[in-house]
């Protein structure tokens, strides 16, 4: 049988430069690729649908004769024309719009042609319309047959279009059946579960032959695609644990863990470690006393400490003579983590430097002396850390907070930054709650502990759903807590991914709450101040100078107010319910009595309504991780779909967890010895070329 991976796209007839330079950007060069390039989904073209029956929103087949064709103008210019077309098929009618076409476009949609066309129906001014649908001119009297069965949707790029997408993949599903391909996975696996082979599963997802197929493919349950997405998992989960044991070969420094400073510290911060930040700590230093590298994740809800386990597991690397760095993903949060170290740290006589984006010209080499001589021990900050210029003199632990707020290329450059032949021990906290079937499955590269614990005194946060109606008797209530001696936070969400809207809300808020609310000290904290602004405004809540501050979601993680007694969040429909969680975990933090109030618009979907009584009704953040899984997905809510993480082509890490036990078993089974060609083709297949899988930095 032949090895399709050794045969280039361009083997195929009509696949030019052009053509393979658009395939190569969707990560296709070669036949194997080619045949791996799923459909995203299937149309129905084997019926004509009557244009008196369509639906808003329906996508269909239709086939009408053209009665009009012109040009019409948008706006003033030329530029701005479209072409119209009028159609009928006796039960109705129908517009077609095109803005984008050429000369010889229009002569052939002529009036008296008649076309077939697929496309999704809408209503605009009371007509029904299509917008740039496939057609072709067809003969009246004799047309062409319908298709037999459905038309897989392919993922594309610009300048690829379906109907070509489709027919090479044609052209290349002939070119399998005559010659066959190599069956990746052991066939007694296979029988197991009565699977089909890799050449059957890829003829019957490219090409579905009856309803049955269609029926089960359309509800994710052919067995065709759960061979394909348990490969796609434990593709995913060989290629961490290859990871791992690429990692696991090499030297980090081996700590001798001295307590000596560990007593003192935790003698000076005033309360008692729960039992589950102790289990932690000795978790974490267990690993520091062995030569391999640390790689765990530790995750904590809101409030359950994960800052001094942080500083408890940096203690003993320092003491040995190393070097600690700690990322954050924003300044505030580094400002908070430096102001806590320097605390801690400075009373042992152990130096702590922070560097941020914000630190330019002299003041900035100084830093970066300090941290290349050694003299600077602990080093917090931001991306700052692994730009070029900064230069350890011997890192031994990086620590990244909320890790899914950064790309895989920034934490491989922070490891880049370590001794010659030395790979530094790696931490990574998050108090985004990921279910620990989860967390096995998207970070098996990583042991895992988690903080279950909430420290003693933390006061549950009374949570309620308030119409942008009540918005009056709002303002009375904060007048009235901050005539009281409360303090209120006012966090204005995210509107329309920009971040300049987002803070031009927060400064339309800012006004008119001051126009309000006289005599009440207001502050404004966003993204686009200078980081010395922010600070200054954030101390001067901590102070309780500012009564209430209102801010973006920069506030979600690194302030700490413990006088802050309530959480007012506007339009919260606009955030997931983890991040959601994460603001109200704000306040509480103190001994009175808290409440977080979710102002949201009057004509709220019930949909949305049940999303946020989720929120309401639990305190757990596990509890609201899980929900929010459900809602938004795993890229989501965990930050993939932004930093680069893995992101599956047929796998959903919340629809196919019933599948994470088998994906498990076909990796553990494929990591045995003999069958390395297997392992390398499934990698091949599923995870390609993507090196953050691979490389260790």
């Amino acid at each position: 049988m032949n090895d399709w991976s050794r045969e280039d796209v361009s083997t195929l007839k009509g696949v030019g430069p052009r053509l393979r330079e658009k395939l190569a950007r969707l990560g296709v060069q070669n036949k194997q690729q080619l045949l791996f390039h799923l459909p995203l989904r299937y149309e129905d073209r084997t019926r004509i649908t009557p244009i008196g029956s369509l639906q808003p929103g329906q996508r269909a087949l239709i086939q009408a004769d053209i009665l009009q064709s012109g040009i019409s103008f948008r706006r003033q210019g030329r530029s701005r024309r479209l072409l119209l077309l009028k159609l009928s098929d006796g039960t109705g009618f129908l517009t077609l719009r095109f803005f984008h076409f050429n000369a010889a476009q229009q002569a052939r949609l002529k009036r008296g042609s008649c076309i077939r066309c697929f496309g999704e129906a809408r209503f605009v001014m009371g007509a029904l319309e299509m917008v740039h649908p496939e057609y072709e001119i067809v003969d009246a009297d004799a047309p062409p047959p319908l298709h037999e069965n459905l038309t897989p949707v392919y993922p594309t790029t610009e300048g690829l279009h379906q109907i070509g997408l489709r027919k090479i993949m044609q052209q290349l599903l002939q070119q399998l059946s005559h010659q066959g391909l190599n069956e990746t996975l052991p066939v007694d696996w296979l029988k197991q579960d009565d699977f089909p082979s890799v050449e059957q599963a890829l003829k019957i997802l490219h090409n579905p032959q009856n309803q049955q197929d269609v029926q089960q493919i359309q509800a994710f349950k052919h067995p065709a695609q759960r061979r394909f997405i348990i490969e796609e998992l434990s593709a995913h989960r060989i290629s961490l644990l290859l990871r791992r044991k690429r990692i696991s070969s090499l030297q980090s420094p081996c700590i001798d863990v001295d307590d000596s400073l560990t007593g003192i510290l935790l003698d000076n911060l005033g309360f008692k470690l729960t039992a589950a930040q102790q289990r932690v700590v000795a978790e974490i230093h267990q690993d520091l006393r062995t030569a391999q590298p640390m790689m765990r994740l530790v995750q904590g809800d809101v409030g359950s400490g994960k800052t001094v386990v942080a500083a408890l597991a940096v203690l003993p690397v320092l003491q040995a003579g190393y070097q600690c760095a700690l990322m954050a993903p924003t300044e505030i949060l580094a400002e908070q983590h430096y102001k806590n170290f320097k605390s801690w740290f400075e009373a042992l006589g152990l130096g702590v430097v922070n560097l941020m984006g914000a630190d330019k010209g002299k003041k900035r080499q100084l830093k970066e002396q300090q941290i290349a001589s050694g003299q600077a021990q602990m080093i917090i900050g931001t991306h700052a850390l692994f730009q070029a210029s900064v230069h350890f003199n011997a890192l031994g632990l990086i620590i990244i907070d909320e890790q899914h707020r950064f790309g895989v290329e920034q934490r491989k450059a922070l490891q880049g930054k370590a001794m010659k032949n030395m790979m530094p021990h790696q931490l990574i906290m998050t108090a985004t709650p990921i279910p620990r079937t989860l967390a096995m499955s998207v970070y098996a590269d990583l042991d895992y502990s988690q903080i279950d614990e909430l420290p003693p005194g933390r006061s549950p946060v009374k949570t309620s759903i308030i119409a942008q109606s009540q918005r009056g008797k709002l303002i009375e209530s904060v007048r009235k807590a901050c005539s009281e001696g409360q303090q209120v936070y006012w966090v204005c969400t995210l509107i329309e991914e920009s971040e300049a809207l987002q803070c031009e809300a927060a400064e339309v808020t800012y006004e008119t709450l001051r126009q309000q609310l006289p005599g009440i000290n207001i502050g404004l904290v966003h993204g686009r101040m200078k980081a010395v602004e922010k600070d200054q405004k954030i101390q001067l809540f901590k102070s309780a100078q500012t009564q209430l501050l209102v801010a973006t979601t920069v506030i979600e993680v690194g302030v700490d107010v413990p006088n802050a007694s309530i959480m007012i969040i506007e339009n919260p429909e606009r955030l997931g319910l983890s991040q959601i969680h994460q603001l109200r975990g704000r306040v509480g933090r103190g001994n009175k009595e808290s409440f977080c109030l979710l102002l949201v618009k009057n004509d709220l979907s019930r949909q949305v309504a049940n999303r946020l009584e989720v929120i309401r009704n639990h305190q757990d953040g596990f509890v609201i991780a899980e929900k929010d899984l459900e809602l938004r997905g795993a890229g989501e809510v965990l930050g993939t779909r932004q930093t680069g993480e893995a992101s599956f082509r047929m796998a959903d890490l919340v629809r196919d967890k019933p599948l994470f036990a088998d994906a498990e078993k076909l990796s553990e089974l494929l990591m045995q010895p003999g069958l390395e060609k297997q392992c390398e083709q499934l990698l091949a297949n599923w995870i390609g070329n993507r090196s953050e899988y691979s490389d260790v930095g």
